[in-house]
């Protein structure tokens, strides 16, 4: 009887793992050039879309900051297949004939992009599946949360034990986890993720509720006299921005 267990428990835990995300995202934010943020969208629009998905890299979103003196900038999220070929997948895009005439073409008059940034990206184990989707009228919330020292672990399992349940209990839709991959800069830190609101005043209502309710307040208690002190660092651990959806992004 202990063998038929430990073989359904093998079981079982094979099929997580198979299930389990194996592919590499990257994030990357793109702040145009004065005078060319339109020129960017249309380049997107028109050509980079679609040849990232002829060389085998997935769009996942587009979006724009949200509100007035917001910055120039586009912030997407791409997939690869793995992380052993998105260097190749995205050479290939890079050498694509039609890339390199759409680029020439579009910079005719000018650089679209005055700065780009670029983080690489692995789905956490308490993330939905990460897949376009849409549903109007809603605005994006993307969060950054820097852990304190040593404590990323423990701030995953408060996400996945108890954030992650209590978000959607409050009206916010779960979209997409992420921490930093291995080989980047603060990655024994960094939670990134993408939640969705019907509204700017829905998401203010959302967290009100969200850090009244007791099973919250208890959860962070807990998790914080275990850790022996706050899971995020004191200075901008936790960073939120407010985005809409580029009218090319899949998801929106």
């Amino acid at each position: 009887m202990k063998t038929l267990f430990a073989l359904i428990a093998m079981m079982i835990t094979l099929s997580t793992i198979q299930a389990a995300d194996s592919r590499v995202y990257e994030m990357r934010v793109y702040y145009a050039a004065p005078g060319k943020l339109e020129a960017l969208h249309a380049r997107f629009r028109d050509h980079t879309t679609k040849l990232f998905e002829k060389n085998g890299i997935t769009n996942i979103g587009y979006w724009v900051p949200e509100g007035e003196n917001k910055e120039l900038k586009l912030v997407y999220v791409i997939a690869y297949p793995s992380a052993e070929v998105s260097k190749k997948n995205w050479q290939s895009f890079l050498n694509d004939p039609a890339w390199k005439k759409a680029y020439a073409e579009s910079e005719k008059q000018g650089k679209l992009v005055a700065k780009v940034e670029s983080y690489f990206m692995n789905a956490t184990d308490y993330s939905p599946e990460i897949k376009p989707s849409t549903a109007a009228p809603r605005v994006f919330e993307l969060r950054d949360y820097t852990a304190s020292p040593g404590n990323l672990a423990a701030l995953n399992a408060r996400f996945r034990d108890h954030t992650v349940a209590l978000f959607s209990k409050h009206g916010m839709k779960n979209l997409f986890y992420w921490n930093f991959a291995k080989d980047q800069k603060d990655a024994d830190k960094k939670l990134v993720y993408l939640i969705a609101h019907k509204s700017r005043d829905a998401a203010k209502a959302s967290f009100d509720g969200f850090r009244q309710d007791a099973a919250w307040v208890a959860a962070r208690k807990a998790s914080e006299e275990k850790a022996g002190g706050s899971l995020t660092i004191a200075k901008d651990g936790v960073k939120s921005e407010f985005l809409v959806a580029t009218d090319y992004s899949p998801t929106k």
